[in-house]
C-alpha cells in the first residue's frame, strides 16, 4: 500500500496549510480511499477557520474524523467522495461518500463509507452531507400538502431544503435571500425567489438558514398564527436577539431547532446510515448541480479558505478537486 498522503490543516485561526501524513496499514475491516472530490461547507467550516467555535461547543462540533482540537491546529471537514483502493471485495473500486476532512487518501472502517449510487455523479455526491441535513430538517418540520412555506437563507443548506420542499405537492414555496444573485440558483431549482422585503407572509412553516439575526427576525414576521420556524443556522459564538415582545405570543409562534448530529425524533426508527443513503439517492437530480458554484484544486486550499471566510468568494458549495 502507498502509505503517503497530504491533508489540509487549520494551523491557527485564519491560517491553513497542507501537511504530509503517513497512513496506517488498513485492518481487516478497513478501507483505503483515494479522494476524488471534497466539499467545503461554507457556513460551518468558515466559522471553524475563523476560530469562532465556542469553547462550550468544542466536543459537540467535533467532526467524525477530526484530528487536533479547536481552535487549532485542527484537521476539519466532512464532505468527501473517493474511490476505494483496498478493502472488502464488494467495496474495492466503488465510489463512496465519507464524513472525512480534506485529504488525498485515508484509511477508515468500512462501515464509515457509503456507496454512491451509480446514477449520481461523484462530483455532485459531495452535497450528500448537506442533503442529509435537509432530510433531517424536513423530518423535524413535517411539512404538509398545501402548506405555505418560506426558506430564508439561500446558502448551501437553505437551497438543499428548498429543493426537497419543491417536490411536495400543492405547496406555496419561496426561497428568500438578501442577495439577488441567489435568484439564478432558485430558477435552476424551479423555485420562486423573493427578497426579504417582498416575501409572502401567512406561512405555516418557515425554515431559517441565513445564520443572521435579521433573517431569523424576518422568519417570525412571515409566520401565520400557530406557525413554526425551524432553525438550521449555527451562529458559533455570536449572540442573537429576537423581538419576542411583538407578535410572538399573540400568534403563538414556535421556534424549533434542528441539528443533523442527532436523527430526528420523528424518525427514531431510522439510523444515521439510513439517512445518509436516502440523502445520496435524493441527489439524483441534475438541477442540484446549481449548488456547486465554486471549484479549486486541493493544493490551493491554503489560499482559498481565507477568501471564503472573508466573503470574497460567494460559493454555495465550493468543491475541492484532487489529482488522479
Amino acid at each position: 500500500m502507498n502509505g503517503s498522503a497530504r491533508a489540509f490543516w487549520l494551523r491557527s485561526p485564519g491560517h491553513g496549510e497542507i501537511r504530509d501524513v503517513v497512513l496506517p496499514e488498513p485492518g481487516e475491516d478497513e478501507v483505503v480511499v483515494r479522494s476524488l472530490w471534497s466539499g467545503l461547507s461554507r457556513g460551518t467550516e468558515t466559522l471553524v477557520f475563523r476560530g469562532q467555535v465556542p469553547e462550550s461547543q468544542y466536543s459537540v462540533m467535533r467532526a467524525p474524523f477530526q484530528e487536533g482540537d479547536f481552535p487549532g491546529p485542527v484537521k476539519y471537514g466532512y464532505l468527501n467522495v473517493g474511490v476505494v483502493e483496498e478493502g472488502p471485495a464488494e467495496l474495492v473500486g466503488r465510489t463512496v461518500f465519507c464524513l472525512y476532512p480534506h485529504q488525498t487518501r485515508y484509511v477508515v472502517p468500512a462501515s464509515a463509507v457509503t456507496p454512491v449510487p451509480e446514477h449520481v455523479p461523484a462530483g455532485r455526491a459531495v452535497l450528500a452531507g448537506t442533503m442529509e441535513t435537509a432530510v433531517n430538517a424536513l423530518w423535524d418540520a413535517a411539512p404538509l400538502v398545501g402548506d405555505r412555506i418560506a426558506v430564508v437563507g439561500g446558502g448551501m443548506v437553505g437551497c438543499s431544503v428548498a429543493a426537497l420542499l419543491a417536490r411536495f405537492p400543492g405547496v406555496r414555496l419561496q426561497l428568500v435571500d438578501a442577495n439577488p444573485a441567489r435568484a439564478e440558483v432558485a430558477e435552476a431549482l424551479g423555485i420562486d425567489f423573493a427578497s426579504p422585503a417582498s416575501a409572502l407572509g401567512d406561512c405555516e412553516l418557515v425554515v431559517h438558514a441565513s445564520a443572521t439575526e435579521q433573517g431569523l427576525t424576518r422568519c417570525l414576521e412571515l409566520l401565520a398564527p400557530e406557525g413554526t420556524v425551524v432553525e438550521l443556522s449555527w451562529y458559533g459564538d455570536r449572540k442573537v436577539t429576537l423581538p419576542l415582545g411583538e407578535v410572538f405570543h399573540p400568534r403563538r409562534l414556535t421556534v424549533r431547532s434542528s441539528q443533523v448530529g442527532t436523527v430526528s425524533p420523528a424518525r427514531a426508527s431510522r439510523t444515521y446510515g439510513d439517512r445518509l443513503a436516502l440523502a445520496l439517492d435524493l441527489l439524483d437530480d441534475p438541477a442540484l448541480d446549481a449548488l456547486v458554484t465554486g471549484e479549486s484544486a486541493f493544493e490551493e486550499l491554503p489560499r482559498v479558505m481565507p477568501r471564503l471566510a472573508a466573503g470574497e468568494l460567494s460559493a454555495l458549495c465550493h468543491r475541492v478537486r484532487y489529482a488522479g
